[in-house]
């Protein structure tokens, strides 16, 4: 399995040894985060500071005013981190030491955009925003992310792009100090995540949907799930009709987004997509439509998760998607719970059909997580 790790601008040039560590580990590949959205970054290898807490989601590049003049969403400005092009300082290190570098790129996952723009945030049937999800409908979002990937990759010596949230996000999100985990059954967190917003009613409009019926219908379906109290419930009542056609809206922005994103990028590196199998999953990695493969060298599935449900996502996505797009597989060795055997598991995620780990994260992983990563890294070469 091809190896790719992830890691932050500041995990290369603030913690001294990254280079070394990640060749001693055997990545095939460093991601670095080019553009991220908010975050509290422990930096267990930085010999003065012990987290990096980036106040909203920005990008390490240079900001071009000439690039981004007459536009309402710009991307931020990290006033954390003590370069203007950080990510570029860290690629160039990486380059020079011998390893091969991916642009790690977050798309439509913005809080601080979504706060000042809740017109172009994801709204639910209640009418509630979710600032922390631009959404894709919205022609203004799509030339937004089109561009900010642009400008990611503008003059960078990268071989690959990693793209992140090109999709939509939703109703279940590490909010401030989140207090809804464990709360929505599957089926009420999918309806909560169907977007609302002005653009998406005009779709539902154009399909022929009434846009105040969809939205009673949802919250009547919503109420309905609560009061059952079965917090496994994973099939709604819609009308099969009607949850056709919201489905189909969204899938008609999201190959909207990724194909101005990939238009925007050009030709010429490796283009890899975070997904899910289930094209109803709104998020970080968000399902995937119908074409998705169509534009990408590789899927990455969420595997954070050890067992059968991961093992299943992965054989699926195989089984599914053409043979000449590589599956791969994201598997976190920073997580509260540690995967109890990772290397094992990665080989099973590997005979699974994933030709690739993802191994979060390089940089977050302290000596404490080392051994975990080596494990994971060794289930990797252990596949036949």
């Amino acid at each position: 399995m091809r190896v790719t790790g992830y890691a932050y601008p500041w995990d290369v040039l603030d913690a001294p040894g990254f280079a070394e560590r990640a060749l001693e580990l055997g990545v095939d590949e460093v991601a670095v985060a080019v553009s991220y959205h908010t975050t509290r970054a422990a930096t267990p290898y930085a010999p003065d500071r012990s987290a990096v807490l980036a106040r909203h989601a920005a990008l390490y590049r240079p900001t071009r005013d000439q690039v981004w003049e007459g536009a309402r969403l710009r991307p931020g400005t990290p006033d954390w981190v003590d370069r203007e092009d950080s990510a570029g300082g860290a690629v160039a290190a990486l380059r020079d030491a011998g390893i091969s570098t991916a642009a790690w790129v977050v798309l439509t996952h913005n809080s601080k955009l979504g706060t000042e723009f809740p017109d172009v945030a994801v709204r639910n049937c209640f009418g509630e925003s979710y600032p922390w999800a631009l959404c894709p409908a919205q022609e203004e979002v799509r030339a937004y992310a089109a561009t900010l990937a642009a400008e990611c990759v503008a003059d960078l010596d990268v071989a690959t792009v990693i793209l992140e949230a090109c999709g939509q996000l939703g109703a279940v999100h590490q909010c401030h100090h989140e207090k809804t985990d464990a709360v929505w059954a599957p089926a009420t967190a999918r309806l909560l995540s169907v977007c609302c917003c002005a653009l998406c009613r005009r779709l539902w409009t154009d399909a022929g949907l009434e846009p105040g019926e969809v939205e009673r219908k949802l919250r009547a379906e919503v109420r309905r799930l609560i009061e059952t109290g079965d917090l496994a419930a994973a099939e709604d009542k819609l009308p099969g009709g009607l949850r056709d056609a919201l489905l189909s809206a969204r899938q008609r922005s999201t190959d909207d987004l990724r194909r101005e994103v990939l238009a925007a990028i050009g030709g010429g590196r490796r283009i890899v997509l975070h997904g899910a199998v289930d094209p109803w999953v709104t998020g970080a990695l968000p399902g995937l439509t119908p074409s998705a493969a169509d534009d990408v060298d590789a899927v990455v599935l969420q595997n954070w998760a050890p067992g059968k449900a991961s093992l299943d996502a992965v054989s699926t996505a195989r089984a599914e998607l053409p043979s000449t797009v590589d599956i791969g597989s994201y598997v976190t060795a920073v997580g509260a719970s540690p995967v109890p055997d990772i290397e094992a598991y990665v080989s099973e995620l590997g005979k699974a059909g994933a030709a690739e780990l993802h191994l979060y994260h390089l940089g977050l992983a302290g000596p404490g997580r080392r051994a975990d990563l080596h494990a994971a890294v060794g289930g990797a070469r252990n596949v036949v």
